[in-house]
């Protein structure tokens, strides 16, 4: 799967999502559509509850839509159903993810948990831990490259996993809060750093965040509301 030009990145068409049955059903997505192109960055914002989390987790093939469609690079996921049949190579070839919550390996140290990703994809253990280390330097974190999981602070640990999802140049990143637990002078490195690879890579870069500061960066902005999505212009201010 590669990106075509022209192609979008992403292509999102009346994608819904519904818990439950009957008169317990719950609407999470509602006639979602979105298109985010190659080398490009845009924010998904919205109420806790509004059904963020929900949409990435969809894009990101983790949960299963209830309808609609899913496109990554001109290659249809989803058309009321799984096209693609392997979604874990699927995640692990072409999705970069950045939770809340980094999920890092407990007994692997910092460039290990960065490395195991690459050398998955079958790169030899040079080229991943070499790509570690300048990720890890990158985002201001190179000290702490041989520390374990336990021994990094809660900022530390979000930026090992922000290094992790940009291991492998996925053709898409989809970030949940990514800048939440960092201050203000690193989230912005860490959105430059985005920016750099959208650019570099071609990659598409969705991020949903609350994070004021970093809000006026993006040139387009999804607004998500009661599982209703909106369109809106940003304000695109240079990093």
């Amino acid at each position: 799967m590669s990106a075509v030009k022209n192609i979008p990145a992403i292509q999102v068409e009346n994608l819904s999502k519904t818990y439950g049955s009957g008169a317990s059903a719950v609407t999470a997505l509602r006639d979602i559509n979105m298109t985010v192109h190659t080398g490009e960055v845009v924010g998904l914002l919205g109420p806790s509850g509004s059904g963020k989390t929900t949409l990435l987790q969809c894009l990101g093939a983790i949960l299963d839509p209830s309808g609609g469609h899913i496109a990554l690079g001109g290659e249809t996921l989803y058309d009321d159903g799984w096209k693609y049949h392997d979604r874990r190579a699927l995640r692990r070839d072409h999705i970069g993810f950045i939770f809340q919550r980094p999920y890092l390996i407990p007994f692997m140290n910092a460039t290990e948990n960065i490395a195991f990703l690459p050398m998955l994809q079958g790169k030899s253990n040079r080229m991943a831990y070499q790509r570690a280390r300048d990720l890890l330097e990158l985002l201001e974190i190179a000290h702490r490259a041989d520390a374990r999981i336990e021994q990094l602070s809660g900022g530390e640990q979000q930026r090992v996993s922000i290094a992790r999802a940009l291991a492998n140049d996925p053709p898409v990143i989809l970030a949940d809060e990514p800048t939440a637990p960092l201050d203000s002078h690193r989230a912005l490195i860490v959105m430059k750093l985005l920016h750099q690879m959208a650019q570099k890579a071609q990659t598409a870069i969705i991020v949903v965040t609350h994070d004021e500061n970093i809000i006026p960066l993006f040139r387009r902005l999804y607004y998500l509301r009661d599982g209703v999505l909106h369109e809106e212009q940003g304000e695109g201010k240079p990093l």
